[in-house]
């Protein structure tokens, strides 16, 4: 019986002491380490980040209005030019045979002119001929009718005399219509003349346009075009130059996403960066946000324009800036790190937050107390469109009380660390937070 006792208790001293290893194995009895932040006081930057591509404020495409062949090109790549500058040449020879054509059509038609006036002429000469035969017949009709009144001659010699004067009356009367239609003649000889004369001026203004020169002052900063290349104009004139304006006064044009795009004004200052030159931050400010929404692969954004002085002509368009626009700053106000109001549980998903709907947040911080232990206090963080705004605390005890104002330099717990813990199902020893 003495035996059985024994052997009863040496099982249960093994099994504490398998207990005991087992619950210092597992951080029982580990010594929990703690890191801390002290509470500072300084400046807070709400901002939007956005990738945009820098580009110039004015550019100009050179294109052509005549179809041909690339005779000679006279600028390339980074070539500074002025109005009116020659860029390049298409060979006009084609155009030149149409212009000396439109010309011989412009003289044949004024010859024409001088054809039509001379018909004018002869007609109106015609009508003043038949103008005298008119007046000589009723002359002759008057004697004769006196003659026949006197019985001198036969009344058949008066009826010839009144159809004389008929006759030369519609005589005359064709003839004035014959001076009508010359006088048409002339006007559509005219006509054709303007006709011609402005296909003669279309044929020049072609043989023109032969000649590819700079619309505005700047610089060339793309050129697709080679001498010998036939280019064709049709519905849309090629592109053949591309002349930046002016590069020391440029954009960047940011695609900002419609979540952010809320909070953008214009004014607003804003900052970037380019890979060509890293750790460099160039300064800028929001000239315009578009109100055209740009959707690919159902990703809503809008293109915010932030423009800069290029001043040194370091940037080039085209490069990639990383924008990011401040949207709202705050001066000298309390801050906390992240990472005190930030707890992360293995196994167990945070709830998801409304910054939109909720106007603050509560949840327990801990401050380390004149022994150097963590004390809790109750926490309430202002929230205005997910920013934070103010920080008061009161003690966790004592939570229905007045709240005030944290005073800066306190160190605020910002991980809590235990040596003991271990694997997926290890609990959390720091401070819970609803962040």
């Amino acid at each position: 019986m003495k035996q059985k006792t024994r052997m009863s208790i040496g099982l249960v001293i093994v099994l504490l002491a398998l207990g005991g290893a087992w619950w210092a194995q597992r951080g029982g009895s580990a010594e929990v380490q703690y890191r801390t932040g002290k509470i500072e006081r300084g400046d807070l930057l709400a901002s939007v980040a956005a990738s945009g591509a820098v580009t110039p404020v004015s550019l100009v495409t050179v294109g052509t209005q005549v179809s041909g062949q690339i005779r000679d090109v006279l600028v390339d790549f980074n070539t500074e030019v002025k109005a009116g500058q020659l860029l390049a040449q298409i060979d006009p020879e084609s155009f030149e045979y149409r212009v000396r054509s439109a010309q011989a059509d412009v003289d044949a038609a004024r010859a024409a002119v001088l054809t039509a006036q001379a018909n004018l002429l002869a007609t109106q000469t015609q009508v003043s001929r038949a103008q005298v035969d008119l007046n000589e017949a009723q002359r002759s009709q008057d004697r004769t009718l006196s003659l026949v009144e006197k019985q001198f001659i036969a009344q058949s010699e008066g009826d010839k005399a009144r159809a004389l004067v008929n006759t030369s009356a519609e005589a005359l009367k064709a003839t004035q219509a014959q001076v009508g239609v010359s006088q048409a003649q002339v006007s559509a000889a005219k006509a054709n003349v303007s006709q011609r004369d402005s296909a003669l001026a279309q044929a020049r203004i072609d043989l023109a346009r032969t000649k590819i020169t700079s619309p505005v002052n700047g610089i060339v900063i793309k050129r697709t075009i080679e001498r010998g290349q036939t280019v064709a104009s049709s519905l849309q004139a090629p592109e053949l130059f591309v002349i930046a304006q002016n590069l020391s006064d440029m954009q960047v044009e940011a695609a900002i996403d419609e979540s952010d795009v809320g909070r953008l004004v214009v004014g607003q200052k804003a900052s970037f960066t380019v890979d060509a030159f890293p750790g460099q931050s160039f300064q800028g400010s929001v000239q315009q946000v578009r109100k055209a929404a740009l959707n690919v692969a159902n990703v809503v954004t809008y293109v915010a324009v932030i423009r800069f002085s290029n001043v040194d002509g370091r940037l080039m368009p085209g490069m990639t800036a990383n924008v990011r626009i401040v949207t709202e700053e705050r001066k000298q106000v309390l801050k906390v790190p992240n990472a005190a109001l930030r707890l992360r549980i293995a196994g167990v998903e945070p709830p998801k937050a409304d910054g939109a709907s909720r106007s603050s947040s509560r949840g327990r911080l801990y401050l380390k107390d004149a022994k150097g232990q963590p004390q809790a206090i109750a926490v309430q963080v202002g929230v205005t469109d997910g920013t934070q705004t103010e920080l008061i605390v009161s003690p966790a005890s004592n939570q229905g009380a007045d709240a005030s104002p944290i005073n800066e330099g306190v160190e605020v717990l910002v991980a809590v660390k235990s040596a003991g813990a271990s694997g997926p199902g290890a609990k959390p020893t720091g401070p819970r937070s609803p962040f």
